[in-house]
């Protein structure tokens, strides 16, 4: 195994993680930013108020790309098993 082979690797893994986590942490950096300039304009400081709505849209977000996480997740590991002939080497 190379290191251009253990470089390569670890891009995808890492381009994966990036790719499968996007659309929650994404959606959650929106509604957070929302619910902070509310607060700012309204002068409301509750705390516990940015962690419900994070919460359900994270949730929400989970159960909308759940497929496409998933199917994502399976072609990455079915790529890396198909290789490991190759690592082998």
């Amino acid at each position: 195994m190379t290191p251009e082979t253990v470089i390569t690797f670890a891009q995808q893994a890492i381009r994966t993680t990036i790719l499968v986590s996007m659309p929650m942490l994404g959606l959650g950096l929106i509604v957070g930013l929302a619910i902070s300039i509310f607060q700012a304009v309204t002068q409301i400081q509750e705390m516990t108020l940015t962690f419900v709505p994070k919460i359900l849209i994270v949730l929400l977000a989970l159960l909308f790309f759940a497929s496409w996480m998933l199917n994502h997740l399976i072609h990455f590991t079915v790529s890396t098993i198909e290789q490991i002939p190759y690592f082998i080497r």
